[in-house]
Order: C-alpha cells, then structure tokens, then sequence
C-alpha cells in the first residue's frame, strides 16, 4: 500500500516549543515542507506564519503538495471572529486546508448553539474559497460520548447548511498532539476514537491525527476508513519504518 497520498505531515511547534531559535525553527518547517514536496506526500501540515513561505516553495518546484495551516491553535477558544480573521489571513497567504481547533469546552459546558455556529461560519468561509476545512475535536479532552456526539453535531450543522457536494470537503479530526494528558495515556487517534468518529461523522471523512507513528499503524487507519493521517512521522511511515516522535 502506497500510503503517501494519505499523509499530511507536520510540524507545529513554535521555537520556544521546541526550545530553539526562531532561525532554526524556520528551517525545520523549510526541511518539513521540502520532504514532503520531494517524497510526494499529500500535505505539509504548519503554523500560520510558514504559510507564505511553505506556499513559495511549492510553486517554486512546480509541485502538487497541499499546504494546510491550523486555527485557533491549539486550545480553540478564541471568539469566533478570531477564528475568521486567522483564517482569512491563512487563505491569503495561499493555505489551501484549514484545520480548525473546535471550542470543544465550550461544547462540554453544554453550550451547543455556539459551537453550531462557529462550525457553520468558519466551515462556509473555508468552502467559499475553496479550501478544505477539518474540525479538530481534540479526543484526549472527551469522553466516548462526547466523541460521538461532537462528531455528530459537525456532520448535522455540514448537512443543514451545505451541499453534498462539499461533504468530503469537511472533516471530522481527532487531535492538535498539544493537549496535556496523564503519563501515558495517548492524546491522539487511537484505533477506538476513530471507530466512533467514523460512525458519527459519516459521510464526512475522517482525519487520524497524533499517535500514527509506524507504517502498520497508518495502514490500519486506512482500512478503517480515515483519508487523511496527520503525522509528524511521515518520512518514517511512508519508508515502512517507525518513529518515535511525539505527534
């Protein structure tokens, strides 16, 4: 199985994240984005400010490589205007995927009318410039039930508010890799987390994030039913090998 067309691979750590210099982080995301043009892998998964460079790169090697950007990151609690300010920014500097953080505590707190209007605002604003919109539910911070019914509320507010046509344009994603959980306990897609996801946003197609670190481990998420594996293992992934990398 050729499971590059699958992989976004990804890097989202700031300097101070990483504990390095802005010049040397800069340079991680120019690597990220190199390999991923060079390996052809689906997309290259950065922060906003990598945007219009990563997007320079692409035309410069007349390559097919996606360019996908995250939003509200990682704790998705902005005011919903923020959310589409930084969007709209992303879009021009040339995103062509934008991975929303969903206010998912918002959502716990049984604010549900809020979170409805965040998904359709934001989701109409990707789809009006034709982008691809994902919503990351961030698992690790729900329980199973909230899986499902996070995941169900994005597919109803897509159904009550979009074509058809745009179903496979907006995803239902499991994880930023950010969120803090107890030692050992994963924070991204386990094999369980997707099921659910994949039961509750259907059709909407599903996006593996976080924990997919082996090539056996993206296979079986494919054969389950994800399109896309976020990975900041993909050079690993795609030669059949593994990583221990933390996302």
């Amino acid at each position: 199985m050729d499971v590059r067309q699958y992989l976004d691979s990804t890097y989202l750590k700031t300097a101070e994240q990483a504990g390095i210099s802005d010049a040397r982080n800069t340079a991680i995301v120019s690597q990220t984005v190199q390999e991923a043009i060079d390996l052809k892998f689906k997309l290259a998964m950065i922060r906003p400010e990598y945007v219009a460079m990563a997007r320079k790169m692409v035309e410069m090697a007349n390559s097919t490589l996606l360019i996908g950007t995250v939003i509200d990151f990682p704790f998705g609690s902005a005011p919903l205007e923020a959310k589409l300010s930084e969007a709209r920014k992303a879009i021009a500097d040339g995103a062509d995927d934008l991975d929303f953080v969903i206010n998912y505590e918002a959502f716990k707190k049984g604010d549900v009318a809020s979170v409805k209007h965040e998904v359709a605002e934001a989701t109409a604003l990707g789809l009006k410039s034709h982008k691809t919109v994902k919503w990351i539910i961030e698992v690790a911070a729900l329980n199973d039930l909230q899986i499902a019914q996070l995941s169900a509320l994005i597919k109803n507010v897509v159904f009550s508010n979009f074509k058809e046509e745009h179903y496979q344009s907006v995803f239902v994603k499991s994880s930023t890799g950010f969120y803090e959980t107890p030692e050992g306990i994963p924070n991204g897609a386990t094999k369980e987390v997707v099921v659910i996801m994949l039961e509750n946003a259907c059709p909407l197609p599903v996006k593996a994030a976080g924990g997919v670190r082996t090539f056996e481990e993206a296979e079986q998420m494919i054969q389950l039913g994800v399109k896309r594996i976020g990975t900041s293992a993909a050079k690993a992934i795609a030669e059949g090998g593994a990583s221990d990398t933390d996302y």
